[in-house]
């Protein structure tokens, strides 16, 4: 199917950074043909008017527990701790397979509402998040979660069951998949080892939670001797393309690591923050050249999966806490959600920028909007004003996923049915209204 975009406002690579240009963007099959002048021997089957819109690149989010969704304000106000083990752990133990589906169900349509058309994930019920995927149109990279301690059963369990979703996936081209062992206090050294050597031994990435806490560091420390960082390193986990998130209390050390192993960090900063774990260093890690991206975490710590809120937060509490304005800037900003998360992801070839010869993954939004309103800065509009409120069409693949806010590819009143029945189910229906 051709699409054209006509005399649309596009985000556009220059160089190192972006810039903002009227053009027409044409899309033939999944990838972008053209941008400018019209390809010879093009046919366009929809046209979309780009009077008063604004493309952009469909934005990354790097670390996220989609099936959480449905979790959503039912375990606010924690310690790291016992947010983790004493409330969503018990959840995670009562959750079916459905239940999984429905949450990523529900996780998908909020960030394709909001611009977001790649995320990462981190998942416990193998084949659900991948079929939420596959019914939405969504693109995805997906890992089933790790734990293990030695040569343990339960861990190999898990190892065969990321294989087996991998490959049952093999029919979708918009689901690559990492391993994901979930973290140094539920993997020890020697699962670590083994996870590594799957990884290499199978051409695979790695998705990992570290330092993310104060308790997880002080327990790392005392049981190994070194930062979860080092840890990490020591036992492998960066001898393949990483991606570590959260990276919260780190030495300079760690930062040197992260640095000289290519590892790329995401950061979470409202998460981060309502668990009380405080902000990564993010000015010092972009200084270092770290491939810095951005993530939502989990709707159960977040709470929200909305890109252009942590944009926002990115952008702001740097520069609060940094006291310096220009630390992060409104075009580092918007790179750090978009191209930056696709390195990371190992897809910056296929995605995260609009430019001739990739995937066609693009979040259109309306301009008469308040928010962004007037026209003066849209780069600058995008880190301090936009909401995702604004994204008004989506294009994922090269197929139109959302137009003129109505979701296309799933049934959105059926989703939100299906999650309100889990928590009454669950008793997580607290009705404080």
């Amino acid at each position: 199917m051709g699409i054209v975009l006509k005399n649309i406002l596009a985000l556009l690579p220059e160089n190192d950074t972006d810039s903002i240009q009227e053009t027409s963007i044409y899309i033939e099959g999944s990838r972008i043909v053209a941008i400018g002048e019209r390809p010879e021997g093009f046919r366009e089957e929809k046209v979309i008017d780009g009077k008063d819109r604004f493309a952009i690149p469909g934005l990354v989010n790097c670390h996220t527990h989609s099936y959480m969704s449905f979790m959503r304000n039912v375990a606010d106000d924690l310690s790291f701790m016992d947010w983790l083990f004493g409330s969503i752990d018990p959840i995670e133990q009562q959750m079916t397979d459905e239940d999984a589906y429905w949450g990523a169900c529900l996780a998908i349509l909020e960030m394709m509402k909001s611009g977001t058309t790649c995320f990462n994930d981190m998942q416990m019920n193998i084949h659900q998040t991948t079929k939420a995927v596959k019914d939405s149109g969504m693109r995805a990279v997906i890992c089933r979660g790790l734990v293990g301690s030695g040569n343990d059963e339960a861990g190999q369990v898990r190892l065969r069951e990321a294989y087996e979703e991998k490959d049952g996936a093999a029919d979708c081209d918009r689901l690559t998949f990492l391993l994901g062992p979930h973290a140094p206090y539920t993997c020890d050294d020697k699962f670590m080892q083994i996870v590594s050597k799957e990884a290499k031994k199978n051409h695979m990435g790695i998705h990992v939670h570290l330092s993310e806490s104060e308790s997880e560091i002080a327990q790392i420390k005392e049981k190994y001797g070194c930062t979860p960082i080092e840890m990490a390193d020591k036992n492998g986990l960066f001898d393949v393309p990483a991606i570590a998130a959260h990276c919260v209390q780190i030495t300079e050390n760690d930062m040197e690591i992260l640095k000289s192993r290519n590892v790329s960090v995401v950061t979470n900063p409202a998460s981060n923050m309502k668990l009380g774990n405080g902000f990564a260093p993010v000015p010092a890690m972009l200084e270092k050249g770290i491939n810095v991206c951005l993530g939502t975490d989990g709707a159960a710590s977040n709470n929200s999966l909305n890109l252009f809120h942590e944009m926002n937060l990115l952008a702001l509490i740097h520069k609060g806490v940094k006291k310096s304005s220009q630390c992060i800037s409104a075009k580092e900003n918007i790179r750090i959600a978009t191209i930056n998360g696709a390195k990371a992801l190992g897809l910056d070839r296929e995605i995260g920028s609009l430019e001739v010869g990739k995937k066609a993954d693009i979040a259109i939004l309306n301009l008469n909007t308040p928010s962004l309103t007037p026209r003066n800065n849209l780069i600058a509009g995008l880190s301090y004003s936009a909401n995702g409120s604004e994204v008004e069409t989506v294009i994922i693949d090269g197929k139109v996923t959302m137009e003129n806010k109505k979701i296309l590819t799933m049934d959105e009143e059926l989703v939100y049915k299906k999650v309100n029945e889990i928590i009454v189910r669950m008793g997580l229906d607290q009705k404080e209204y």
